[in-house]
């Protein structure tokens, strides 16, 4: 077995949930901040207002990435040109482990997540970006976020949102 075998994408179980928000968690200082976090989103992909999938290395999980249906959802705040709850779904929390990074798994995380959210109705999903994330910018770009919704100040981080239609 070669190590490009070792490798996949899927839907989130509770399990992966919980490992990646653990290991979220511990990485950060802010830790109320994160189990506030963690407990939304391990909530949302229960009833429903969320969909997390993640990219594994050896069934392990080594990055992630939310779709955001709720506009109730905090990431959100009600912000219906991101999330309207009928046909515009928002990508959040997208992140992989350093030494992943560069390898394609992202690319194939959110074309799993794209082909998800056309089967459950979306038409459109959208994506923020910190200004300073270029690199992350000119991804997104790539993927084809190109319509450009607006910019917001958020804690202190200018953040850009584009979207992208899905359905055709």
């Amino acid at each position: 077995m070669n190590r490009s075998d070792l490798y996949n994408v899927r839907a989130a179980t509770i399990r992966d949930l919980d490992f990646i928000w653990a290991k979220d968690i511990a990485e950060h200082d802010d830790k109320t901040r994160w189990i506030a976090w963690r407990d939304e989103y391990i909530q949302g992909n229960r009833i429903g207002t969320c969909k997390t999938f993640v990219a594994l290395y050896d069934n392990q999980p080594i990055g992630q990435g939310t779709l955001l249906f709720s506009p109730e959802c905090s990431a959100i705040n009600g912000r219906t040109e991101l999330v309207n709850g009928v046909n515009i779904a928002n990508i959040n929390a997208l992140r992989i482990e350093k030494e992943h990074e560069g390898n394609g798994h992202i690319s194939k995380l959110v074309r799993l997540m794209e082909e998800y959210a056309v089967k459950e109705g979306y038409e459109r999903l959208t994506i923020g970006v910190e200004a300073k994330e270029a690199r992350n910018l000119a991804i997104y770009l790539h993927w084809g976020y190109r319509e450009f919704i607006k910019s917001e100040v958020e804690d202190g981080v200018l953040v850009l949102y584009y979207s992208k239609t899905i359905n055709e």
